[in-house]
């Protein structure tokens, strides 16, 4: 804490200003887990930090109260209504069977639904009155300064979010470069400091926030880290196995098909999916069966021998199991 009492809690928490919701999340679970009294018993300067740590997710976790934290920083509470700050942080944790539970509670109420008002054991009080434009407290409180930021919706093909790309926007009449970094999924935000709406006669100017949306490809789905694709097999592939050539976002790669598999199954790629922090996802590749619109005479009759040949009834199992 700074010598007039503000605390950076970004630096509290070990972020960027940058860092989105989820990574909040994150980093407090990590040190809240490492400061916990019950982890540190006795030791009152990891109490002390523990408490700290959860002030600030307190205020970051928070939308509003973030955004109020960004613009006036050590005035942030001022800037909204009386009595929303935090003002200390009381716990009893003998009231939690264990940690998780603790954390699970505490992540539910830091803003989550149902959390009551003034935050979570002990946030409230804060500074009487409010602030002026020229410094000095008043009675009645400060009207909230109006929002300057901006959204806007970048729709990118699965090419440009894999590889990344440049975009020109138009933004008040200024043209402006935008970086779309490699790997970017569906929901992501950029944030352009300084990009959004301007107030006159103040110069003060919001932030951009775009908001990426992925187009669908023919062949190409991405869930989570993991890109898949459904890969077309013929009948005598799927059952004596085969070395077949397969596309990647890369190009063409060779793939072992080990034999007797079954329709649904997944191979896996290692290190061909798409980019990650640190290098690259792995690619499954789901095995369907791609019949063909019509086969020779050879090939019906090899299908007429295989059909006298075969010994399994592929039904058996599936008829006694369905009975009721």
């Amino acid at each position: 804490m700074s010598a007039n009492g503000y605390r950076d809690y970004f630096k509290v928490l070990g972020l960027d200003r940058s860092a989105d919701a989820e990574t909040v999340k994150r980093s407090f679970r990590k040190l809240a887990r490492q400061y916990h009294p019950d982890v540190n018993p006795g030791d009152a300067s990891a109490e002390a930090k523990f408490k700290e740590i959860s002030e600030a997710y307190e205020v970051l976790s928070d939308p509003d109260k973030r955004k109020r934290y960004e613009q006036f920083g050590q005035y942030w509470n001022q800037a909204g209504a009386a009595g929303s700050g935090p003002a200390g942080f009381d716990v009893d944790f003998g009231r939690y069977g264990n940690f998780d539970d603790f954390i699970n509670d505490l992540l539910g109420r830091f803003g989550g639904p149902g959390a009551p008002p003034g935050g979570f054991g002990g946030f409230g009080g804060g500074f009487p009155g409010g602030f002026s434009s020229s410094g000095f407290a008043t009675g009645q409180g400060r009207a909230p300064a109006p929002n300057l930021d901006a959204e806007a919706t970048i729709s990118l093909s699965f090419s440009e979010a894999f590889r990344g790309c440049e975009r020109t926007l138009a933004v008040n009449e200024e043209r402006v470069q935008v970086r779309i970094p490699a790997g970017v999924k569906p929901g992501s935000r950029l944030r352009l400091k300084g990009k959004g709406n301007l107030q006159p006669g103040t110069g003060r100017r919001g932030d951009l926030y775009l908001n990426l949306q992925l187009q669908s490809h023919p062949v190409w789905s991405l869930e989570g880290d993991q890109l898949k694709a459904e890969l077309p097999l013929s009948l005598d592939e799927l059952a004596l196995g085969a070395e077949v050539r397969v596309a990647t976002p890369d190009g063409e790669a060779i793939l072992t098909v080990p034999p007797g598999m079954a329709v649904g199954r997944s191979l896996r790629l290692k290190g061909k999916g798409w980019p990650v922090q640190g290098g690259r996802g792995d690619l499954l590749l789901s095995l369907s069966l791609k019949q063909p619109s019509s086969y020779s005479d050879q090939e019906r009759e090899l299908l007429e021998q295989l059909r006298v040949a075969r010994r399994v009834d592929p039904r058996a199992e599936w008829i006694t199991a369905a009975r009721l």
